[in-house]
């Protein structure tokens, strides 16, 4: 009899790589393709950053990070998959000087990847309860926008720190912080009047 139950146990019992793969996995084919080819380009990434130095795989450990929390969030697969793409294109192109050379890359950089954090974030704050879902529209798009707002003052604030302590190749500047900033806003307000058909939580107004 006790060694029946401990079959059955071990048959009920999912590998530890099955329940993560469960969890972090992007549903639809396509979707889902692209996401892990992101991934793994981002992991490629990371390795080959070793080569290049701190700031490389300080940047790409982030752009890690950031496919775990994606896949996590209560999105929807095509606005998942957007992200892992966006998140490891915007690290290369920072690591390719783009920026620098197309002039307005770097403000739709920041208008579409702060607004998904702030989508991001918009979802973290409800699934948490720090705030209930049940008000207006209105309040889910301000909530996003100052959200956003702070990610992207954070993001400015990080690229200084980088610029200062760690490699002054990092563009900072007046003109180049203000713009982003208004690029984070905008993609903010954006990511809040979206927010609805961007998530797969019905919960929220």
């Amino acid at each position: 009899m006790a060694e029946r139950t401990r079959t059955r146990t071990r048959t009920r019992a999912r590998p530890l790589w099955a329940e993560a793969w469960r969890v972090l996995k992007v549903e639809g084919r396509w979707t889902g393709l692209v996401a892990d080819a992101a991934a793994a380009l981002t992991v490629v990434s990371l390795l080959a950053g070793l080569l290049d130095g701190v700031v490389a795989v300080a940047l790409f450990a982030l752009v890690l990070l950031g496919h775990v929390v994606v896949r996590l969030a209560p999105l929807q697969p095509a606005v998942q998959a957007g992200t892992a793409v966006a998140l490891p294109a915007a690290a290369w192109a920072a690591m390719a000087d783009a920026y620098q050379r197309i002039s307005w890359l770097d403000i739709a950089a920041h208008f579409a990847v702060t607004g998904l954090l702030a989508v991001l974030a918009t979802a973290g704050v409800y699934r948490a309860g720090w705030l209930r879902p049940g008000g207006t529209a209105a309040g889910t798009v301000l909530l996003a926008t100052a959200l956003g707002v702070l990610l992207a003052v954070a993001w400015e604030f990080g690229e200084w720190v980088g610029h200062t302590s760690l490699d002054p190749a990092i563009q900072v500047g007046y003109d180049d912080t203000i713009g982003d900033l208004a690029a984070g806003l905008t993609g903010s307000l954006a990511a809040g009047v979206l927010y609805r058909r961007l998530t797969t939580d019905g919960s929220t107004p």
